[in-house]
């Protein structure tokens, strides 16, 4: 099985630099762990630094750390090339802007030329993308890095019922707090990569959570934004329905600036033809007195809130009455468990999605259909040691979005989510969001084939609490982790949710209580398994 498909740099770039006398030591090379993007930004703006210095030592902290926790699938094998570039444009006065030269990491379903995009499975390792998705190419045209690829669960998490941690291609993922347990979500890779400083931000993709999950418990500031605020064009798709990507960086000020990057109307992605009207400066609405009389709904009814975790949220509910928000309780009954509901529309749409994309692959690609996959993975040998039974439940529904029961199914989720859920919250309260934990520290991983309780299970409606960041997605609403603390040295995340469009104010919101609270603590356990250890 191959782990991971790093290309490995014994390279340093030369960049027409004076020769230095041999008798003078040379500069001690930039320190990336820990340092937020917006403090590279600044650094290279300065001249302290270069891009070419800055990819170097993320580069080196991949093959020294990422060995124990199969975060990255693949370097660009341009990396340096693209870091070089950034400081010639910056030696001339031509800067693209904030994120120019700083290196970022895709998930592994998001296309970007010159890696193939994987999606975790061996069916796609010749996946080269003809062209950018939309998200890689707002993050060129801003001048960033595309340092590599993430790893991620396979098809995004939508393969078995059993654990299966991260992928095939890829390996299996670890949390850098505690290599014992879980990364979460199918962005498991873009989040360890962020907590781990194996770049200076990662994006990651959503359909019922996958940001949500890695973020919170990996000290990490992600959001699922408005449905089609980010262009979906080019990302191996799950379901247009809910899918989304997102950044996923380690300061509240990071995510705004990439998030401005990011957002925007693409024609490529018709759902997102209101983008342009609705995105706004987000880091220019940074405020550290947003939440000075603002009403906020408190919501308990979710499994994330518990015995273990009720001490760390009462203490983020204090600090942010200290900086001047209204609290108000709202009723256990807001929100329903919508859990089955969005387990068959995922099931309609990914049949349906999942061919439109595959139709645009490249022809050394042999699958193209749910079908195809689903063949593959019984017929070769790196693939059929795990089971496939969400694919296979997938493909025994017929009619796709025409379905009169997909239809019907859609409609009551979306509105029980949206309208009569989030938004009804909302409007009875007057509270501009909701806000809760966004899930429970990691859990011990599980051996690959252990029968699993994840969130797409078949299960009795109404037989576990509410979703919060699965009704945000129904709802098409964003959804904001920021770190709220550690049980036993385990982060968990603070979650602001917010009517559609309302990312300003939700990140706005999000960024008086990281700095009131300063809760996130990085990770150093994984630390121990590297290199040379």
């Amino acid at each position: 099985m191959i782990n991971r498909i790093l290309i490995c740099f014994g390279l340093i770039l030369s960049l027409s630099l004076a020769a230095c006398s041999e008798a003078e030591p040379p500069p001690a090379p930039y320190m990336v762990e820990d340092v937020p993007l917006s403090q590279i930004s600044a650094d290279l703006a300065a001249g302290k630094t270069t891009s070419v210095e800055v990819t170097n030592a993320y580069i080196e902290r991949i093959n020294t750390y990422d060995d124990a926790l199969n975060s990255v699938i693949m370097i660009a094998p341009n990396a340096l090339e693209q870091a070089s570039a950034s400081d010639t444009r910056r030696a001339a006065g031509q800067a693209l802007g904030p994120l120019d030269g700083i290196p970022v990491l895709l998930k592994d379903n998001i296309d970007a030329v010159g890696m193939p995009t994987t999606a975790g499975s061996y069916a796609m390792l010749e996946n080269f993308p003809a062209r950018d998705s939309e998200v890689a190419k707002r993050l060129k045209a801003a001048g960033a890095v595309i340092l590599g690829k993430a790893n991620t669960s396979q098809w995004a998490g939508l393969r078995t019922t059993a654990a299966f941690a991260g992928s095939t291609v890829g390996g299996g993922t670890r949390n850098p707090y505690d290599l014992d347990r879980t990364a979460a979500g199918s962005s498991n890779g873009s989040g360890i990569a962020s907590a781990a400083s194996l770049a200076a931000a990662t994006v990651g993709t959503d359909t019922t959570g996958s940001i949500m999950g890695p973020s919170s418990i990996m000290g990490l500031v992600g959001m699922r934004p408005s449905m089609a605020l980010i262009s979906r064009r080019g990302i191996v798709p799950v379901s247009l329905t809910q899918d989304t990507a997102g950044p996923m960086t380690r300061t509240v000020t990071d995510f705004a600036m990439m998030l401005n990057a990011m957002a925007g109307s693409d024609p490529g992605d018709p759902w997102s033809k209101d983008a342009d009207a609705n995105k706004a400066d987000y880091v220019a609405g940074l405020s550290t007195g947003a939440l000075q009389g603002v009403r906020l709904g408190v919501f308990r009814n979710t499994g994330s809130v518990n015995e273990d975790t009720l001490p760390l949220f009462e203490e983020a509910l204090q600090v942010l009455t200290a900086q001047g928000a209204e609290l108000v309780e709202l009723p256990d009954d807001v929100l329903e468990d919508t859990s089955q509901e969005q387990r068959l529309i995922m099931y309609y749409d990914i049949k349906e999605d999942m061919a439109a994309y595959l139709a645009n692959a490249p022809e050394a690609v042999k699958i193209r259909t749910l079908a195809d996959i689903i063949e593959f993975n019984e017929t070769d040998p790196r693939e059929n040691i795990h089971g496939q039974e969400h694919l296979d439940a997938a493909m025994a529904l017929e009619g796709g979005r025409q379905n009169p029961e997909y239809q019907k199914i859609l409609e009551y989720a979306q509105r029980r989510a949206g309208p009569e859920g989030y938004g009804k919250a909302f409007e009875d309260y007057g509270v501009s969001a909701l806000v809760t934990v966004t899930r429970g520290p990691a859990s011990l991983l599980e051996p690959d084939g252990t029968v699993s309780g994840g969130a797409a299970l078949e299960r009795p409606k109404g037989s576990r609490p509410p979703s919060i960041s699965g009704n945000a997605a129904l709802a098409g609403y964003p959804n904001l982790s920021v770190p709220m603390g550690n049980v036993e040295g385990l982060p968990i995340g603070l979650s602001f949710v917010g009517p559609k469009w309302s990312e300003k104010d939700l990140i706005a919101f999000g960024y008086a209580y990281e700095q009131a609270s300063q809760k996130r603590t990085p990770p150093k356990v994984y630390k121990q398994f590297s290199k040379g250890q």
